[in-house]
């Protein structure tokens, strides 16, 4: 596995990384990248580690742990470090430590406060309800919980006059201008017949998302019927 690098370490893969990784891989030898965002249709979380498979380019094969295929990911997807370095956090204890030369001054008017003692009892009590606004934090629990759809995918095939086909993936973008809409289940026996399995996962993440959706609309649908078939037969015949 290339060496981490700790305070220099990027957010993502810089083509110095995108190098070492290669030439590790090709001694044969493990190398290791993290996700910088989860995929909760994968079960994976941001920070899961991922075995690199192969480089080409800016785009990167690796098989998450716990996952049985191979995905691809851009350089800007991965990083070397599971975690950002936290060289920001000593920045704030810093200023933290120096904000408390503020408090130093109302040493004047403590005189006034100190004659207002018995308000201050009055004071404290609406300050502890203020403290119990906690209640913000409900709504990211569910935003957490909502399932994220995979990125969207693009497969590119490139040919040259001298009879040299390149298939590349990139996940996440726009819809490329002049593209014409096909079947989910002619791009499903496009991806087979390239026999390229970069391709072929990364449209199957998508597929097969579509699909449990397509399934949970139709779950939904059913009991929805059903619920009214069961009224219907509970109000009788006229």
């Amino acid at each position: 596995m290339p060496p981490r690098r700790s305070a220099s370490a990027s957010e993502f893969l810089t083509p110095d990384d995108l190098t070492a990784l290669a030439a590790t891989v090709a001694d044969g030898k493990a190398a290791t990248v993290y996700l910088r965002e989860g995929v909760p249709s994968l079960g994976l979380t941001a920070g899961a580690s991922a075995r690199v498979i192969s480089v080409s380019g800016s785009t990167v094969t690796v098989k998450p742990r716990g996952v049985d295929d191979a995905l691809p990911y851009g350089a800007d997807e991965l990083r070397l470090t599971k975690n950002i370095a936290p060289q920001e956090k000593p920045a704030k204890t810093r200023q933290a430590a120096s904000s408390p030369a503020k408090p130093a001054a109302p040493s004047v008017p403590a005189a006034r406060q100190s004659p207002a003692a018995p308000p201050t009892s009055a004071d404290v009590a609406p300050a502890t309800p203020k403290s119990v606004k906690p209640a913000a934090g409900k709504p990211a629990r569910r935003a957490v919980g909502s399932p994220k759809p995979p990125a969207s995918v693009t497969v590119t095939i490139f040919g040259t006059p001298d009879n040299k086909w390149s298939v590349s993936v990139t996940r996440g973008g726009r819809k490329p201008t002049r593209s014409r809409s096909v079947t989910p289940d002619s791009v499903d026996a496009a991806m087979v017949g390239l026999a390229d399995d970069a391709a072929l996962a990364a449209t199957s993440s998508v597929l097969n998302a579509a699909r449990e959706e397509a399934q949970r609309r139709v779950d939904e649908l059913s009991a929805e019927l059903a619920a009214a078939q069961a009224l219907l037969a509970n109000l009788g015949t006229t």
